[in-house]
């Protein structure tokens, strides 16, 4: 049976969840997975689900009541039965008994372990008694935009009570916890009949007696809200007091985005490496250009979901759109004072807000900057989170255009929003996550990458928690390495660009890709070569100019556009160049391409010269005979080589290993290595060196 709706996506199909009829917590998985996959019903990693079933105590063999509930972390749209937590229903009730008050909030967190049914489910959340105290088999606790701008109306209670006739009930505004779990269920006494129940400035709960009931129940709910809201919106016209500026067009929005990030990148990363987002969603510059930008943006979330992963406010930029970006000394002078005056404002807001017992102040800095004309940044420990952060603040528009169309917004008090962040339980869960890898905050851009060294040396690099911008002349090989690191890191770790090193503006439009993904860069990989293996005399102009082409003048084009972009940073940076023995050994039928390598590697000494005073290391690998995945063995490279050292091409591996020191073939992947120890943390003072990687050839150590 389909149902039509508006303004939610009804996603159930009766012959899946047929297929899963008896088994109550596969229905309630079912039905988080598609409550999750539709985010204006929920955001990622918000919202939580449960379902009350019977099942075997594994002690007496008796049936038991217990109850299966979306546990710490997860995302609904993704949650597995692994994603859940399972307790005992009565003696989850049973904890009211040593409930004595607020102060005891989360002392009943570590009770809950007590009550815990299958020892192999995850720990059980905050929310936990939100779910036990009310009777209903199955149950959804979402934040969708709708519902949000009715609970952080100011009229947001009567609202409620007018809207739905009653069969909404309202709890005032109350922290997550084992109080409000107890105040949901009262509310449920005082009301029986109805429907759900709305949380002031929180979300939304509903329920059924079915996986069915409650999914649809739940739809009907924020459809009603939506079109309530929709109606007021289209009735009010200009619900943000209307437009004070215009947007720039879409190609100046980018320009600009780009040109600013590594600059913001640069603030925002005064404490922490941070990672950028950006984005010029028609719904945000809406809100950035309005006359109530200014009103409404200090005022800060309601939700305690958005509030956590926005912070206590947005940043607002006083540049205009048409702003010239060029004069760097100029821009930072004056973006500058608007992050000390942030950073003040984030202070004392913990020193006024602070309890004996809460955790050190955190970054002061802003997770949310809003460009008027331009669009929004946001800026955390790594893509996932900078994207989400913009997405929660999306829906945090949505809510203060909402509330504001049926009456007016309000936001967290500032204490509240303090408690929030400052939640012993929250440091706790931060405190268990895994520490950041060794490349964590920081981006990579790695040329030549859609196979062989540079893809090595890239995955490598995002296996140690970098975000990688992939290029590649060839664009079948970079969609393929694209795909590949999609697969194995995510979407939001991997960007991939067309990019010519002899050509000046494909590797602007990789900068710019950087910048608009990520933030801008840090590590760079000169790594895009080729190679011609030809006599003096076989040797053309065109041979020549084409490896000194991409060889020197290309790592020169890819370094000088990047410390533009390190410069706008200030954070410093590293310069890899791939280079070869043969810049050291002198050999036959090599004049072109042993020449070109010497240029690049003295190119790297005369950078890294100029660079020291930028923080910007500057170090070189010298690879050789890395056969494997390579694109330098094709185009008669593999034939020319075999024939200046008399040998056919099958033998060249062998070849190669045997004339080492060490008697080794070299793989990419020890290349990777390589560049992984200069960037990696322990030779972070070093700059100007080489490493040879080449098995040992006596005639290639540096002297």
């Amino acid at each position: 049976m389909e149902k039509k709706f508006k303004n939610v996506s009804y996603l159930w199909e009766d012959e899946k969840a047929a297929a899963l009829k008896g088994d109550e917590v596969a229905l309630l998985v079912y039905r988080s997975n598609l409550l999750g996959a539709d985010l204006r019903l929920t955001n990622y990693g918000g919202g939580n689900t449960s379902c009350k079933a019977m099942a075997k105590d594994p002690l007496t063999g008796a049936e038991v009541e217990v109850m299966w509930v979306k546990g710490s972390g997860g995302d609904l749209g993704t949650m597995q039965k692994s994603g859940l937590a399972a307790l005992y229903v009565d003696r989850l009730r049973s904890l009211k008994n040593r409930y004595k008050g607020l102060s005891q909030e989360d002392e009943m967190v570590e009770l809950f372990n007590h009550c815990i049914y299958d020892l192999a489910s995850k720990a059980p959340s905050i929310d936990t008694a939100l779910h036990g105290f009310l009777p209903f088999k199955h149950i959804d606790h979402l934040h969708p935009d709708a519902a949000i701008a009715i609970a952080a109306a100011k009229d947001g209670e009567k609202i409620t009570k007018e809207l739905f006739g009653g069969k909404i009930g309202w709890v005032p505004w109350q922290k997550p916890g084992f109080d409000l779990g107890l105040q949901l269920k009262e509310c449920l006494d005082k009301n029986p009949g109805i429907i759900g129940i709305m949380l002031g400035s929180h979300g939304l709960f509903t329920w059924g007696d079915t996986a069915y009931e409650s999914y649809l129940n739940t739809l009907e709910v924020i459809e009603k809200c939506a079109d309530y809201i929709i109606t007021h919106v289209a009735k009010k016209g200009n619900v943000f007091a209307g437009q004070k500026i215009k947007s720039a067009d879409a190609a100046h929005r980018l320009q600009q985005a780009a040109a600013l990030a590594p600059i913001l990148r640069g603030f925002c990363s005064s404490a922490t490496k941070m990672i950028g987002h950006f984005t010029d969603d028609e719904r945000v510059l809406e809100f950035i250009n309005s006359n109530d930008l200014d009103r409404l943006a200090p005022l800060g979330t309601s939700c305690p979901d958005h509030f956590l992963r926005t912070k206590i406010s947005p940043l607002v930029l006083n540049l205009s759109a048409s702003e010239d970006l060029s004069d760097l000394k100029a821009v930072k002078e004056k973006i500058e004072p608007l992050f000390v005056v942030y950073r003040k404002m984030y202070a004392d807001y913990y020193t006024t807000c602070k309890h004996s017992n809460s955790p050190a102040i955190r970054d002061a800095n802003p997770v949310i900057i809003l460009y008027p004309g331009i669009g929004m940044f946001s800026f955390a420990k790594d893509k996932q989170t900078a994207r989400v952060a913009s997405e929660f603040y999306i829906n945090a528009i949505n809510v203060m255009k909402g509330a504001e169309a049926i009456s007016s917004y309000t936001s967290l008090p500032r204490q509240e929003a303090f408690n929030i962040e400052y939640w012993l339980l929250e440091e706790a869960k931060l405190q268990r996550m895994p520490k950041p890898k060794a490349l964590s905050g920081r981006i990579a851009l790695v040329t030549g990458s859609g196979g062989g060294i540079g893809k090595a040396i890239a995955k490598k690099f995002a296996t140690e928690g970098a975000c990688v911008v992939l290029s590649d002349n060839n664009a079948e090989r970079l969609e393929e390495a694209k795909q590949e690191f999609i697969k194995l890191f995510g979407k939001d770790v991997v960007a991939a660009c067309i990019l010519d090193v002899t050509n000046a503006a494909t590797i602007q439009e990789t900068a710019k890709q950087a910048a608009l993904h990520f933030g801008g860069v840090d590590l760079i990989v000169n790594n895009a070569g080729l190679s011609i293996s030809k006599t003096i005399e076989d040797h053309t102009e065109q041979d020549w100019d084409l490896l000194y082409d991409v060889l020197v003048k290309g790592q020169m084009l890819v370094t000088q556009n990047a410390v533009g972009i390190m410069r706008k940073q200030n954070m410093g940076g590293d310069i890899l160049n791939i280079v070869s023995k043969n810049a050291l050994v002198s050999g036959p039928n090599n004049a072109g391409y042993g020449s070109a390598k010497a240029a690049q590697l003295h190119l790297s000494r005369l950078n890294a010269a100029e660079l020291g005073k930028d923080k910007i290391r500057v170090n070189v690998i010298n690879p050789d005979a890395v056969i494997a995945g390579s694109n330098i063995w094709s185009g008669g490279w593999a034939e020319g080589r075999a024939k200046a050292y008399g040998i056919t091409i099958e033998e060249l591996p062998a070849y190669y290993a045997g004339r080492t020191l060490l008697n080794e073939i070299i793989l990419p992947e020890d290349i990777a290595n390589a560049c992984f120890a200069y960037v990696g943390g322990l030779l972070s003072k070093s700059t100007g060196n080489a490493i040879n990687v080449d098995g040992g050839i006596a005639a290639s150590f540096v002297r």
